[in-house]
């Protein structure tokens, strides 16, 4: 039976992901914000709510910080192995060689958020008293500084956009704007509602399985959580939408490592980063180096994929993934 629930929470994600992507791709084209804005905000903002839902759930229900931290961080290796599936599936060239350089500012502030994060999991008990009520000093820097990043990158993106894009053809010229943000409504309700219901989902597979006896748990919740990102980026992609795709990507890992001020009032035995495990660093380093590599696969634009059907830094962010993700395997975070 379980089973079966989990299945229904995919078709529903698979079916309201598809629209969520065309009626962003549509308020995109509308509002002249662009496919790169939307996809960074609007889409990541829907699509990585449940990771929100299952982090407050692990601190607040079953107070173990490790298992919401070890989600968020596990969501970020996961939607960076999402691009190299958006490479192999894009079979003309190499994805992020289609891609937007503005990216790169998406990708730099995503490796400062969880150096950030990374860095207060090391300095451990000694920023524990920094703290502003029972919320850590390093939960708020991290936030106010995706805001900044956020207003950087947008202001970034309107400048640089050239007068001639507003004047490509209109895709959905006989929809109204109204009826557009409607259906955008319901689909990312839908979306958000069956990838909440998804995680909770997943947490009772772990049970039922016993896999709270090892982090097994932890990375198929990181996993199942990331639904949302996998299907709204594929549907973008077949849309033609290269830069919403990735922007949805990047933009979700952004807001997952803000999230923790989020997720940090609900931890009533301290600072949520002072109090998890040190072993989520390589998880972090990982991800820093997956970003890396996406920045540099941004900036030197190939115009062929290496191994025919995959780009070099495709076959290494498949690679980095199962060592970040065998590492949170063997560490034995959020054992009970």
């Amino acid at each position: 039976m379980v089973w079966l629930k989990f299945i229904l929470c995919l078709v529903v994600i698979l079916f309201a992901g598809t629209k969520l992507a065309r009626y962003g791709d549509a308020i995109a084209e509308k509002t002249g914000l662009g496919r790169l804005w939307i996809g960074l905000v609007l889409l990541a903002i829907v699509t990585s709510t449940p990771e929100l839902a299952t982090g407050i759930s692990a601190v607040a229900l079953v107070k173990l910080p490790d298992l919401a931290l070890g989600t968020l961080f596990g969501s970020c290796l996961f939607n960076l192995l999402i691009l190299a599936l958006l490479d192999v599936l894009y079979r003309h060239t190499p994805i992020l060689s289609k891609a937007s350089l503005g990216h790169m500012l998406s990708a730099g502030m995503g490796i400062l958020l969880i150096a950030l994060a990374a860095g207060s999991i090391f300095a451990g008990e000694r920023f524990s008293g920094l703290t502003l009520g029972w919320v850590g000093i390093p939960s708020i820097i991290i936030f106010l500084l995706y805001l900044l990043g956020m207003w950087g990158i947008f202001h970034y993106e309107r400048n640089r956009r050239p007068p001639s894009s507003l004047a490509s053809p209109l895709q959905y010229g006989e929809d109204s704007m109204r009826g557009v943000w409607w259906k955008f409504t319901l689909a990312a309700a839908a979306v958000i509602g069956a990838g909440i219901w998804l995680a909770f989902v997943g947490d009772e597979i772990a049970e039922t399985y016993d896999w709270s006896a090892s982090l097994v748990g932890t990375l198929f919740l990181a996993v199942t959580t990331s639904m949302p990102e996998l299907a709204v980026t594929v549907a973008a992609l077949r849309l033609g939408a290269i830069d919403m795709a990735v922007a949805n990507i990047l933009g979700a890992n952004m807001i997952n490592i803000a999230k923790i001020i989020a997720i940090d009032p609900f931890y009533s035995e301290g600072p949520v980063l002072s109090s998890v495990s040190s072993t989520h660093l390589i998880t972090a380093m990982v991800v820093i180096v997956m970003s890396l590599l996406v920045i540099v696969g941004l900036r030197f634009r190939q115009k062929r994929k290496t191994f025919i059907v995959i780009s070099w830094y495709g076959l290494l962010l498949i690679g980095l993934y199962i060592f970040g993700a065998y590492a949170m395997f063997t560490s034995g975070i959020g054992m009970g």
